[in-house]
């Protein structure tokens, strides 16, 4: 081995006369990783993130989901409570997702062609898949 650097193990580490000594943190700051490329990791989360597509109703459920809205208007005054699932587009990607809205029955609002529940929470009907009552009802939607 070599005995080049031998005087150097017995020597103290220099101290600089202009600038006070880094803290662990700072120190340990100068090591963190470096994000090359700004925003790589949302593309890759977004690229990861599922979408589903949205479901066209067959004749038979679409007559139903009509069915039931129909009778959502004829008894309104009954504040009847309803569970929706509906279609939310996604903004960024192709296809949405699936959510279900839990409410009070308010109206139809014929010109936006929307559900409105008692908060005021709307809903369009061309993205109702399914509409549940959560309270007794005609025994024909059971």
């Amino acid at each position: 081995m070599s005995k080049q650097y031998d005087d150097m193990i017995y020597m103290e580490r220099p101290v600089s006369k202009r600038h006070a000594p880094m803290s662990r943190i700072e120190r340990a700051a100068q090591f963190s990783p470096f994000a090359a490329l700004t925003g790589y990791d949302a593309a890759i989360r977004e690229t990861q993130r599922q979408t589903e597509e949205k479901i066209t109703l067959g004749e038979d459920c679409a007559a139903l989901l009509d069915q039931k809205i129909q009778y959502l208007q004829q008894h309104a005054k009954e504040h009847l409570k309803v569970k929706v699932t509906y279609f939310v587009a996604d903004s960024k990607k192709r296809g949405g997702t699936y959510l279900e809205q839990e409410g009070i029955f308010k109206r139809v609002d014929l010109d936006r062609k929307a559900l409105i529940f008692t908060n005021q929470t709307e809903i369009l009907l061309k993205d109702m898949i399914a509409l549940d009552f959560l309270e007794k009802t005609d025994p024909a939607f059971s």
